[in-house]
């Protein structure tokens, strides 16, 4: 007879089916007075490159199940990928008994019942049947070419397909399969003087494309040799698509309602109040989460099996809604937002290069590393720029110039907007890996602070 472990060994992720009866098992051993059960199945598909050749690769899969027990408002959680009777029952118990032994949470929320779902759109055929032979024409797309331009081409590749699914024991059943995939490259001279990057991240692989990504990457390595020192100040900027969505992830990570209305927040006002309604940046700024798009899809629910929906967060500006979770939701007497998580900002016609001859003297930015925040009722950050800082002069790049530490935060730098581009999806993690869905333009803005020199490439 197979059992849906056997299957497990096999398949890329689990189907609905097997979902729910994995939870359907699990929640046939609880003696708790409400659980839930998380199934996520995943399959990691991956190919590292280095010195213009693939250095690694490997696939594997794994499925846990996720138990979180509860007794009144006291609740435990335990997690196992043994999907047999004995793994689940194990895992129910364990959930139980560290629920007996946790402290009542003044917070607890009940299990929600059977609630109405969206079909997700975040999954890709094209992405899930990636084999060895794909990432290895996508590498080669980005190293032949490098090797030919004497340089050095390193990078990492991704596919993830997975499933995720909720169940509780009071009728709420969630599922959803989903595909991520992302290709990152950094290509250097032989000198290690010169650095450029190139990286995307889409749930469909058919997105991304290799040789522009590498030609990207590859054309900034050669063009930032020898970079020139400038004096740290504000600067008229013009940022790379990537580089605004390292930084206005922060602004939505920010949309708290709860730190917003006990004043912790940019978005506080005095007497408990917030800020949805003012307008907090240029007007030409709207953002968006949006699991439904097919830009920046997301997951049709979120952890607690509550169905996500499209939020509009900022609009011509202004404020129009907050993150609210359940428990906030219902203390401020609001519904949860329910969000998904995704970011879409909108943009202009401009391209570029468009915003680059306007620029009588800036800098044009590619991306950002090492960014952490300083103070967070400004939403203010440190950083480092990287893999390709340029001065522009009188509308041209003119000469690479050596990597600068920002002090300043994407709230100020909205304010100071001058030009906008079309919206790109972009990688917008440090490392570059899969991350938040995120999809906005090149910008322009003005006075943004730069504060010190940094040697590094």
């Amino acid at each position: 007879m197979t059992t849906l472990r056997s299957l497990a060994v096999t398949a890329r992720y689990l189907s609905r089916e097997e979902c729910e009866a994995i939870a359907k098992r699990a929640l046939s051993f609880s003696t708790a007075d409400e659980t839930r059960v998380l199934v996520n199945s995943t399959s990691l598909a991956n190919t590292r490159f280095a010195v213009n050749q693939i250095s690694t690769g490997g696939d594997s899969f794994d499925s846990v199940v996720t138990v979180v027990a509860k007794f009144g408002k006291k609740s435990g959680s335990s997690s196992t990928n043994r999907l047999d009777d004995d793994g689940l029952r194990a895992a129910v118990q364990m959930a139980e008994r560290v629920a007996k032994l946790s402290p009542d949470d003044p917070e607890a929320m009940p299990e929600l019942g059977p609630q109405t779902y969206q079909p997700g759109v975040n999954w890709s055929d094209t992405t899930a049947s990636q084999d060895p032979a794909t990432r290895a024409e996508a590498v080669k797309r980005i190293a032949d070419p490098a090797k030919a331009a004497g340089l050095l081409s390193t990078g990492f590749m991704e596919a993830i397909t997975s499933a995720q699914s909720i169940a509780n024991n009071k009728g709420m059943f969630a599922y959803n399969r989903s595909t991520s995939s992302v290709l990152t490259t950094t290509v250097r001279t032989p000198d290690g003087t010169g650095s450029g990057w190139g990286g995307a991240t889409h749930h469909d692989w058919a997105k991304i494309n290799p040789s522009t990504l590498g030609a990207r990457a590859t054309q900034k390595a050669r063009t930032s040799v020898n970079p020139v020192a400038i004096e740290p100040g504000r600067y008229t900027v013009v940022f790379e698509p990537t580089a605004v969505g390292n930084l206005v992830q922060f602004i939505t990570g920010a949309l708290n309602a709860r730190a917003a209305d006990e004043g912790r927040s940019f978005f506080s006002l005095p007497g408990g109040k917030n800020k949805i309604g003012q307008k907090v940046v240029d007007e030409r700024v709207t953002i968006v989460s949006d699991p439904f798009d097919p830009d920046v899809a997301g997951s049709p629910f979120t952890g607690d099996g509550s169905p996500t929906q499209r939020v509009v967060w900022i609009e011509n500006g202004v404020v129009k809604n907050l993150n609210y979770d359940r428990y906030w939701a219902q203390k401020q007497g609001r519904a949860p937002s329910g969000s998904g998580g995704s970011i879409r900002m909108n943009g202009g016609t401009a391209s570029l290069n468009d915003l680059i001859s306007s620029t009588q003297r800036g800098l044009l930015v590619t991306r950002f590393w090492y960014l952490r925040p300083t103070d967070q009722r400004t939403i203010s950050y440190t950083g480092l720029t990287r893999d390709g800082t340029f001065l522009i002069e009188n509308g041209k790049i003119t000469k690479p110039v050596k990597n600068l530490r920002f002090n300043d935060s994407p709230v100020f730098m909205l304010n100071n907007l001058e030009g906008m581009g079309v919206p790109e999806r972009v990688s917008a993690s440090e490392g570059g890996e899969p991350g938040q869905a995120i999809m906005v333009p090149p910008i322009k803005v003005r006075d943004f602070n730069f504060t010190s020199l940094s040697d590094a490439v």
